[in-house]
């Protein structure tokens, strides 16, 4: 079996067998996924983190599913009632929700009428009045009554027989699967409004009265009308039948019943007990269930785009470009409580903190004017990193202002604050700070997200840094295992500094436990910076696989072994060695030199321990050893005098930050405290089936204001600057203009402000 889920799953990924068993093999001994991606590439065949994520998601699925069927198998054989042909299709069914279908008739239950009815005695008229059409129904129900079973009259056996039969069509694993088969091709979902709330759902008005295929609903569509009926503004059901009357007595999925069984209805005596039994049985029993299932596949299906999306969108977060090592004043902007000021060196050592109030109500301008210019003399500050939040342009101005009027060399940067409130209450902050102020805690993490966002945005819960799409409504299981996974390839992509990392980026290297990465900085703090990777040894709990997993990621910087600072592998070390004697040079004169490098032939250094992929890696690494993979920093110039919504007019060409891709668009901070939207339809002239192909989170772009309505806070923008406000601006590109007339008139919201796409995007915006 083993064997088998292997070649399902290499077919999935298109990929040779081979590789995938070697894989399954590396998991299955504890080895991770960045290890295998970056260090095993000759066993693997060069499988990436990706398609290693995805293999390994598809081999817990795959062996879930097996277990289950085994608990199935014995089950049913448990009953006697296991034949070879059940078996066969019990071993066939690839998907837990077929294996189901089949286990439904054995599946333990409490007595159902069917059941009673077959006690009663009544299996016989069942199957005569099913199969025999021409049998009279009154004249054959009397030879069943049974006064001590419960069946005192015709009608009493007739309904015993009915709900035999129907129990047998609910449970039909072959017909469940044509329904499905059908109702996923051609239902619609329908969304109404529950009467009297309008008022109160005025966020989900968009779905008051909404239809669409239920195949066919994007994930922020279907998580938005599901969270409405949470809360109890709508309510959403399954319409089977979109292309017939309402007035219609029969579904046509009756008809798919009939034809699965080869029943004809004419004349004959039987035809209209059969016609009840097959109505009810859609009506009572399959309707509901195939309601209940669908709406569970269409939320399991919203669920996993939504959290994808969020993976998308933090992955680029996390790698966004870093400032470096540069010393940086952090300031949390604030208006009643003060803006608090924290104030770090290159490493992100903090060396003062200070609480400021220079907007009302306090209005000490000057006072503070005088504060911040002192420190940034005092300190020799390069940057300035203002928090995004409440008062931040005010803030972002009184910086300005500063620099301006000292005529300062440092330069002020916009920095999202998402999750440094987060940060600054949790137990790693106190840790951290134990004598700090919590609010001051937020400046602090504001300053060193700025010179490295990795590095100190892996110490907030994922889920809290805002880049996520309907993220509360999602399994928060899938969600955490999801986003833990890009953190750990982030991480893991970079490297990390072994003697200036903190614990919480030290337990997202591979192999490493939050227990080990304390005990790694406990070792540093007792014992000074490790001055090779093999001290790591001596690390409480940190044993020969947990280093095997994590040594090539570990960075000792200034190390007496040059290699000891690259992405090479302890392991490879022999390889490099031997690829310096063969040149009659000392490794560390390979270290950075490219034009020797270059001229290598990796074929030359291959044997029984290193392959061609390997000896590829270590040229490439040895040529720019530690390379960053993150692009270089850049930043976004706010427009003079637009601060909030309120200075904003349609045709205003800005500059601004994308802070958060969804399907529909991407969401782009522009300095007025409510990001603007640039609708799908607006981000390129060129047809784009996924905003991501255009932008990402982090990117700074340039956008026109197309719309902008005060009332309910939302901005309407275009990365196609030649646009003009008003003017409908229909995409260049006709198969974008097909594709995208679609889509706007699928998300048009009625009598809304603010028409088009935009008005009920930005309503989806809202309710994540």
């Amino acid at each position: 079996m083993s064997q088998a889920i292997c070649q399902l799953i290499a077919n999935e990924l298109q990929v040779r067998l081979d590789q995938v068993s070697a894989a399954v093999t590396l998991i299955d001994d504890g080895n991770t996924v960045p290890f295998i991606a970056r260090y095993r590439k000759e066993v693997t065949g060069g499988l990436d983190d990706t398609q290693l994520r995805t293999l390994d998601s598809r081999l817990t699925y795959l062996r879930e599913l097996n277990d289950r069927r085994e608990t199935i198998l014995k089950s049913i054989s448990e009953q006697g009632k296991l034949t070879d042909e059940l078996a066969q299709q019990l071993a066939k069914a690839d998907t837990k929700t077929r294996l189901e279908d089949l286990y439904l008739p054995f599946k333990p239950k409490r007595r159902t009428k069917g059941q009673i009815a077959i006690e009663a005695g009544l299996e016989p008229l069942a199957d005569t009045l099913w199969l025999q059409p021409q049998t009279e129904p009154e004249h054959e129900a009397p030879n069943y009554l049974n006064a001590d079973k419960g069946i005192q009259d015709s009608k009493q056996a007739l309904d015993g027989a009915r709900a035999i039969i129907m129990e047998r069509i609910a449970e039909d694993a072959e017909l469940l699967g044509k329904l499905r088969q059908h109702l996923n091709k051609n239902a619609l979902l329908s969304s109404r409004v529950v009467d009297g709330q309008q008022s109160s759902g005025e966020k989900f008005k968009d779905y008051f009265e909404h239809d669409e295929p239920l195949s066919k609903v994007p994930s922020h569509r279907a998580l938005a009308m599901l969270r409405g009926r949470n809360e109890g503004v709508l309510t959403l059901s399954m319409n089977a039948d979109p292309d017939q009357p309402a007035a219609a007595k029969e579904s046509f999925c009756e008809s798919l019943i009939y034809q699965h069984y080869g029943i004809h209805l004419s004349q004959a005596p039987a035809d209209p007990w059969r016609k009840q039994v097959v109505s009810w049985a859609w009506k009572v029993k399959l309707s509901m269930h195939m309601e209940t299932e669908l709406m569970s596949t269409l939320k399991e299906r919203a669920e996993i785009e939504a959290i994808n999306v969020f993976a998308t969108n933090l992955k680029d977060l996390l790698m966004a470009a870093p400032a470096g090592p540069r010393a940086t004043l952090g300031l949390d902007p604030g208006l009643r409580t003060g803006s608090k000021i924290a104030v770090v060196d290159a490493t992100g050592k903090v060396l003062t903190t200070e609480t400021i109030y220079p907007h009302p109500p306090q209005n000490q301008y000057e006072k503070s004017a005088h504060v911040v210019e002192g420190l940034i003399k005092k300190y020799q500050v390069d940057l300035v990193a203002i928090g995004n939040g409440t008062a931040s342009r005010e803030t972002d101005a009184f910086v300005a202002e500063i620099i301006k009027r000292g005529k300062l060399n440092v330069q002020k940067i916009m920095v999202s604050e998402a999750g440094a409130s987060v940060y600054s209450a949790s137990e790693l902050a106190a840790k951290e700070f134990p004598n700090m102020d919590v609010s001051l805690r937020g400046a602090v993490s504001i300053a060193r997200r700025l010179q490295d966002p990795l590095a100190e945005l892996v110490k907030i819960d994922p889920r809290s840094i805002g880049v996520g799409q309907y993220q509360h409504d999602v399994s928060q299981s899938l969600l955490s295992k999801q986003l833990d996974a890009v953190v750990e390839d982030c991480v893991n992509a970079v490297g990390v500094d072994v003697n200036t990392a903190s614990p919480a980026l030290l337990a997202r290297v591979a192999g490493l436990s939050s227990t080990i990465a304390n005990n790694i900085v406990d070792y540093r703090n007792e014992n000074g910076r490790f001055e090779s990777r093999t001290t790591l040894k001596k690390v409480a709990r940190l044993g020969p696989k947990a280093f095997e997993q994590c040594a090539g990621f570990l960075r000792i910087l200034n190390a007496k072994n040059p290699l000891d600072s690259s992405a090479v592998h302890p392991e490879a070390y022999s390889l490099v060695k031997n690829i310096a004697e063969k040149n009659h040079k000392a490794v560390k004169e390979l270290v950075g030199n490219s034009d020797f490098l270059q001229k290598l032939h990796p074929s030359d250094y291959i044997d029984e321990n290193f392959g061609l992929p390997t000896v590829r890696d270590i040229i490439k690494e040895l040529d720019k050893p530690g390379r960053d993979p993150r692009p270089e920093f850049q930043t976004a110039t706010f427009a003079d005098g637009v601060n909030e919504i309120s200075d904003l007019e349609p045709g205003m060409v800005l500059e601004g930050v994308v802070s958060n891709v969804a399907n529909f668009g991407a969401f782009v901070d522009i300095g007025v405290h409510q990001d603007g939207l640039v609708h799908i339809s607006a981000l390129t002239n060129k047809f784009v089936s996924d905003p991501r192909e255009v932008v990402k989170a982090g990117d700074i772009v340039k956008v026109k204001v197309m719309e902008v309505d005060i009332k309910r806070k939302r901005i309407g923008l275009s990365m196609r600057l030649d646009d003009q406000p008003g003017q409908g601006n229909a995409p260049r590109a006709s198969n974008q203009r097909s594709s995208n007339h679609q889509r706007k008139k699928a998300d048009a919201p009625q009598n809304s402000a603010m028409g088009g796409a935009f008005a009920q995007a930005f309503a989806k915006a809202k309710n994540s």
